[in-house]
């Protein structure tokens, strides 16, 4: 080999080094598991009673960027014109956000899309801000990210993001914990830079002894066979059934990404794309109780369980069902609904409220 070969090959070594390391130190590999810290606030929050009512919503608020725009990821090709938000139309729907919560103030609220130091929403920390506005309210909240990264080196983003799952609580949580869910495949680089969907997993204690468990998630929305939506329903399913199994009441909320019976085939032909016409929601439903439930999302009165209102200038209003709450056959649904009337220029999605009977005690 000769000394030129040998310089040019240890070159190309270094720079190969360099870069991974580069990547190494701009991106996050979370834990499978890890524990999260919980913040309380004084005074003491109270403590849950078995059969008490619970009402709780889930909403995810896209990084309070409103509906004034049609994003890149918009698009089915990309071509959406807006790459991020202003801050007065983010500080107008923070405000909205802030107006719906207090109006409803259920006792646990589910946050998906909410930001910290991401170049897209301008570097705010969302959640921070939210809480600014209902400190009076939640005592206790916890938090986990489900994309982060110094810099990702797409050209409509070039800079950092950090987006994450939020619960708040009007009761004590004693434990929260991020599990992480399965991820799309990916080449070894793009890998690093992607989405980590995760479950964010809060304990509630019960004034005997119990608890109650909490979950807030966000799967994946890319298309069938390029998402890890299935692996991620199924690793749910597994963990609530654990939950089941112990006798341990529970109930999950958030942006599943996932039609509900029926919806498939009412939808524009152009815009099932990301769907499978079976949907991996149904090892969900068929275990166990969900909000809306099938016959609401697609019965006579389906156009009221409408959760999503894609930023899509083709589209009108609500078209789809995304966003559920799935609770144990241990607690008892009271009521439910999705508020629409007032909420549809904060965020692409809407609120799903529910209110619960949490089981008596023994």
């Amino acid at each position: 080999m000769t000394r030129l070969l040998r310089i040019t090959l240890l070159s190309l070594l270094i720079i190969a080094g360099l870069f991974a390391a580069m990547v190494y130190s701009l991106t996050w590999r979370p834990e499978p598991k890890e524990t999260l810290p919980v913040s309380c606030v004084a005074p003491p929050a109270p403590t849950l009673l078995p059969g008490q009512a619970l009402k709780v919503m889930t909403w995810n608020v896209q990084y309070l960027a409103g509906k004034n725009y049609v994003f890149w990821y918009d698009t089915a090709d990309g071509s959406g014109p807006d790459d991020r938000p202003t801050v007065e139309d983010m500080a107008a729907s923070l405000d909205e956000v802030a107006r719906v919560i207090r109006d409803e103030q259920p006792d646990i609220l589910l946050l998906q899309e909410l930001d910290e130091n991401a170049k897209p929403s301008h570097y705010q920390d969302q959640l921070a801000l939210l809480q600014e506005r209902l400190v009076d309210l939640y005592p206790c909240s916890a938090q986990a990210f489900d994309w982060k990264a110094d810099f990702v080196p797409d050209w409509h983003i070039f800079g950092s993001v950090g987006r994450k799952l939020a619960t708040l609580s009007r009761y004590q949580i004693e434990h929260a914990e991020r599990l992480q869910l399965p991820a799309s495949e990916a080449n070894i680089l793009s890998r690093q830079f992607q989405p980590k969907p995760a479950l964010l997993l809060t304990y509630l204690p019960l004034s005997d002894g119990g608890q109650l468990a909490v979950l807030n998630t966000r799967l994946d929305g890319d298309a069938p066979g390029r998402s890890a939506v299935l692996e991620q329903v199924q690793t749910t399913v597994k963990l609530l059934d654990k939950f089941e199994g112990r006798g341990t009441p529970w109930l999950i909320g958030g942006d599943f990404n996932l039609l509900p019976l029926g919806q498939f085939l009412r939808l524009d032909a152009g815009k099932r794309g990301q769907y499978s016409p079976d949907s991996e929601l149904h090892l969900l439903w068929d275990k166990y109780p969900m909000v809306p439930s099938n016959s609401q999302s697609s019965g006579i009165d389906r156009e009221k369980w409408l959760t999503h209102f894609p930023n899509d200038p083709s589209v009108e209003g609500p078209d789809r069902t995304l966003d559920y709450l799935f609770y144990s056959p241990q607690i008892k649904r009271v009521e439910a609904k999705v508020r629409q009337e007032d909420t549809l220029r904060i965020s692409n999605h809407l609120p799903v409220i529910a209110r619960f009977l949490l089981p008596p005690a023994p």
